[in-house]
Order: C-alpha cells, then sequence, then structure tokens
C-alpha cells in the first residue's frame, strides 16, 4: 500500500513514517517544516519519497496525493496558545489546508483519509468520560478550527463518497516531542528542563486532568481507521487511554523517574485551556478495532528515558 503522511516531520507524522516502512508499506511525506524537523525524519530520508510543500497550496495538495491509496492528514499547526495569539494563522493552516487536502484526495480517488481531530471539540465541561454524543463546545481558535474540519470530513463523506476518519487525540506524547519554545507539550518541556538544572512552571494549581495518550496508541490508531475506513466513513472517534491524572501528580512521576527532588513554580491559567480531560474509546474500539496497548505509565517511562539519552548525547 502507498500512504501519504502529511507533516511527516513533525512529532507524530514521523512515528507514522517508521512504522509504515517497518511495515514495508510506501511512503509519501509532505511537510514545510514550519513546525516539523528535519531530524526526525533524517533515518528514513532514503526509503520514502519527500515533498516539501505547505497544505494551503492546492498543487502540493494534488501532486501529494497522486496515486495515493491512504491519506493519514497530520498536518496542523498545533497549540492552543499560539492560536489564541494569532488566529487567522490557524484558520488558514489547518481549516483551509484540511479542506485542500480533502479535495485532492477525493480528486485522487483515495481508499481513506484518515484527519487528526482534537479533544479540544469538548471544551470545558463538567461530564466525564467525554463521549460522542456531547456537542462542540471550543474554547480557542485551534478548538474551532479542529471542529469545522470535523464537519468538512464528513460532508465529504456524505457527498463526495470519500471514506473519512477523524481521530480526537487526546494529549499524545512520546518520543521525538518537540520540547523547547512557548508551545511545547508539557511532558518533554517538563523533563528537558528538570534535566537541565530549571524548574517547570505549572500554569494554574496543578489539578487540572488529562488523559495522557502515548504515541504508539495514535499509531495504531491511525492504521486501523485507514484499514477500516470504508465500515467507518465520515465518522468521528476518541484516541485516548481511557485514564487521566493531574498535572501535580505527573510532575511527581516525573520527577520520581529523574530522581529528582525540586518544586514546580505555579503560574497563571492560560486562556482557552480546560480543566478535565478524560475519553471514552468505545466507538474507535468497536468501529476500528481500536485497543491502546501502552498504558500512559509504560509511555512515560520510555519517553523520560528517551530524554535522558538524548541529554546524554548533547552533554
Amino acid at each position: 500500500m502507498r500512504y501519504l503522511v502529511t507533516g511527516v516531520a513533525g512529532f507524530i507524522g514521523s512515528h507514522l513514517l517508521e512504522t509504515l516502512l517497518e511495515r514495508g508499506d510506501e511512503v509519501v511525506g509532505l511537510d514545510n517544516f514550519l513546525t516539523g524537523h528535519e531530524h526526525n525524519i533524517a533515518p528514513f530520508r532514503n526509503d520514502f519519497e519527500m515533498i516539501e510543500g505547505d497544505i494551503r497550496d492546492p498543487e502540493a495538495c494534488a501532486r501529494a496525493c497522486k496515486g495515493v491509496d491512504h491519506v493519514l492528514h497530520q498536518a496542523a499547526l498545533g497549540s492552543v496558545p499560539r492560536s489564541v495569539e494569532d488566529p487567522l494563522l490557524s484558520h488558514q493552516i489547518n481549516t483551509t489546508g484540511t479542506l485542500n487536502m480533502l479535495i485532492a484526495s477525493r480528486d485522487a480517488e483515495v481508499s481513506s483519509f484518515v484527519f487528526a481531530a482534537s479533544s479540544s471539540y469538548f471544551g470545558d465541561t463538567d461530564e466525564l468520560p467525554k463521549h460522542d454524543q456531547m456537542p462542540p463546545r471550543p474554547l480557542s481558535p485551534y478548538a474551532v478550527t479542529k471542529v469545522t474540519c470535523e464537519q468538512y470530513l464528513s460532508v465529504f463523506s456524505g457527498v463526495y463518497g470519500l471514506p473519512t476518519v477523524g481521530l480526537r487525540y487526546f494529549n499524545i506524547f512520546g518520543p521525538r516531542q518537540d520540547p523547547n519554545g512557548p508551545y511545547a507539550a508539557v511532558i518533554p518541556k517538563f523533563v528537558d528542563l528538570l534535566l537541565d538544572g530549571k524548574t517547570p512552571t505549572i500554569n494554574g494549581d496543578g489539578g487540572q486532568t488529562r488523559d495522557f495518550t502515548y504515541i504508539r496508541n495514535a499509531v495504531l490508531a491511525n492504521l486501523a481507521a485507514a484499514e477500516n475506513a470504508s465500515m467507518a466513513s465520515g465518522e468521528i472517534m476518541n484516541i485516548a487511554c481511557g485514564d487521566r491524572i493531574s498535572l501535580n501528580d505527573l510532575y511527581a512521576e516525573i520527577t520520581k523517574l529523574l530522581g529528582i527532588d525540586r518544586a514546580p513554580i505555579h503560574g497563571p491559567e492560560r486562556a482557552g485551556d480546560i480543566r478535565d480531560s478524560l475519553a471514552d474509546i468505545s466507538k474507535a474500539k468497536e468501529l476500528i478495532g481500536y485497543e491502546p496497548e501502552v498504558t500512559w505509565q509504560d509511555g512515560l517511562i520510555d519517553t523520560v528515558e528517551f530524554f535522558k539519552q538524548k541529554h546524554a548525547n548533547q552533554g
């Protein structure tokens, strides 16, 4: 099979690339390197077709989709705070870019289009776990872009017969995730700062909870969605572990794994952040056979070890 991975140089995209190549699939990668990194794909450069292009460019999308069986659309401008600062850029990349990819995929008559949706769809509600019958309550421009794309997936499935599946990711983490910059994800940022002898800042009181999902589970979900798209077309489903931990407890687990005794700093809450997150993953289990293989605890051990090794090599 021939797969297109958009955002291939990113965290999730590069893990998809690695797994697909290990399986013996052909891979085309599309990335503009706005947030992706060459070092994520450097070990595989000779094993796949790389197209440096932007999903805001319809011609680049059409070229990337040519001759492809399955599209795994991961390219996006992530981060809630970044979208608050620049909502137009988030819309152009996430919404218009996804529409360009849907049109190109339709025209290329691909067998499946799998989209990286987001748990930000649910907003901040007291009801837990978050399930598929809940209405959208986006709290940020980023969340609005992802909710809008879900609607486009449904329309392209119903109107054009394009087999689409949306995967609402819940806090994906793991090796290769970028620890740098103001928009870095919390786990790699905490680990990297602690290894550098610095003190991480927890936004708010730290009691907020998340359903952290190891990267291996997200990869498996994408492959299962592509293989079962004809039976799940137009559907959106949660991808997580169905477990949650507070940021305070997460920080304690990380410091324990690192053997570091250092209290965090507590800063102000971030605009657009939700308080609690926990996923009902029954729909993904039923429609695409998704089963999380790695718990957040085991995933955290692997992730901390990755960054420890990386830090040691750099030192």
